[in-house]
């Protein structure tokens, strides 16, 4: 069977359609260019954005005091748990904006709070600048500033999406390492190896909306090759022993699959509980393109039943 025939008839058309639309391609901008059109296109796909009772724009401080962008979506009452969320874009691209759907159908699900953080992109800040800001945030959010927002900070998930993935995987090897239990680190399609270089990068290189060539791009945007095993880029480099709990989601037709897939297997081998959803024919970001997709929708309730019953067990633990 070839790698086109995995995909879903929805999946093959709706990719069908992008192609015909015949975009310039990410890798062929610059950043700023690239960044203009992910943000026109970003929820081209996705139901329009829920209503909640609470969204709020905020501004919070990264590692160096510097001024970050962030936004709250809750539609709970009382003192609810809560989930730092770290979109996707290969640490190039995306932004509140990109995501703003995609948060709040997370805190809808959840019946948590989402506070999504706009962390600083390459190449204007290279890594590990966005790594220092997702957990200055995260520590802040445990500390005083969960109670100041009104949650509850003793029950703190951390999750994202592909480049923002691979950020929550970090901030849950950061959590442990400095004594923080977090409920769960929600992983979506993340990349966790060094060097794009397991079986499905060469099978899906091309036709599966994450083009070899772009993820290229966004590396040599972000990061150094001689600093690409850095478990800060490269979460499967590190001990994962003792780390939070994980749901991992993870698209069948996405270069990134065989390193999620990987990362699973190593946590469950340090004794980490993993709950994995490994969504057939889908390719990458399919969790963004809910008004194409069933398959969007289910992940979205994946992902809020995990986080859920992640609040529950930390709730009920003395």
């Amino acid at each position: 069977m070839t790698s086109g025939r995995l995909l879903t008839p929805q999946m093959a058309g709706l990719l069908q359609r992008i192609q015909r639309a015949k975009r310039t391609p990410f890798h062929a901008m610059t950043p700023a260019e690239a960044r203009k059109l992910y943000e026109a296109g970003a929820e081209v796909l996705e139901p329009p954005r829920a209503p909640l009772k609470r969204v709020e724009n905020l501004t919070l401080r990264g590692a160096d005091g510097q001024a970050l962008a962030a936004r709250l979506y809750c539609d709970a009452p009382g003192t609810p748990p809560a989930l730092l969320y770290l979109h996707g874009g290969g640490f190039t691209i995306g932004s509140l904006e990109t995501h703003d759907s995609l948060c709040r159908q997370l805190a809808l699900r959840s019946a948590g709070a989402v506070i999504a953080l706009d962390y600083r992109l390459a190449p204007e800040h290279r890594f590990p600048t966005a790594v220092d800001d997702a957990w200055a945030v995260m520590r802040w959010l445990a500390g005083q500033g969960g109670a100041a927002l009104g949650l509850d900070a003793r029950r703190l998930a951390v999750g994202g999406d592909s480049a923002g993935g691979t950020l929550a995987a970090v901030c849950a090897l950061h959590a442990r390492d400095i004594g923080l239990p977090l409920a769960l680190q929600l992983l979506i399609t993340p990349g966790t190896v060094a060097h794009a270089d397991t079986p499905s990068h060469k099978l899906f290189a091309n036709g599966f909306l994450l083009e070899a060539a772009d993820i290229q791009w966004f590396f040599d945007h972000y990061i150094d090759h001689h600093h690409r095993r850095d478990w800060r880029f490269a979460p499967i480099e590190a001990d994962v022993d003792d780390v939070a709990p994980a749901c991992v989601i993870l698209a069948e037709c996405d270069p990134l699959v065989d390193e999620g897939l990987a990362y699973a297997d190593k946590l469950r081998a340090a004794g980490v509980a993993v709950e994995l959803e490994l969504y057939r024919g889908m390719t990458h970001d399919f969790i963004k393109m809910g008004r194409a997709l069933k398959e969007a929708g289910h992940a979205q309730a994946a992902a809020g039943a995990a986080l859920k019953a992640a609040w529950a067990r930390m709730q009920d633990t003395p």
